[in-house]
């Protein structure tokens, strides 16, 4: 009985290592993000806003599209809050400061106390990974009023 189960486990094994098949939905982008740019139409930077704040998205030479799409030059926002880049050959992460966008919204609003704020767009490709180079945004900084 373990000589015949250590053939099947070596069979598996081998069948794996021959297989052609490879997933997409894991294989990191390959577009020419060079080509694209992500950039936060509203608020503008240095504005005085009250809460909660409307942010609108605009990308250039990518599309969007819902998380999950693999398509050639396709991505959805991520608005980084208060935070710098995350790691940028990992997913982003989901918190307050990283807010994900993965049905393809291109417009927000959130609450955000008073005071001064950064906002950042970063563009991720199906899995949330950023695209190489990163299509992130300019940062900009508004102040929340009462």
């Amino acid at each position: 009985m373990k000589h015949s189960n250590t053939l099947a486990l070596l069979a598996a094994l081998v069948l794996t290592a021959c297989s052609n098949n490879t997933d997409t939905a894991t294989a990191p982008a390959a577009d020419d993000a060079a080509a694209g740019r992500v950039f936060i139409i509203s608020p503008e930077d240095g504005a005085t806003v009250t809460s909660p704040v409307q942010v609108k998205f605009g990308i250039d030479g990518f599309s969007v599209a819902a998380a999950g799409t693999y398509e050639p030059m396709t991505g959805h926002h991520h608005l980084l809050i208060d935070t710098g880049l995350p790691p940028l050959d990992q997913p982003v992460p989901a918190d307050a400061n990283h807010v994900h966008f993965g049905k393809g919204q291109t417009e927000t609003t959130v609450e955000l106390a008073a005071g001064e704020h950064t906002l950042q767009l970063l563009l991720g490709d199906g899995n949330h990974v950023p695209h190489q180079p990163p299509l992130a945004s300019d940062i900009i900084t508004i102040t929340v009023t009462e």
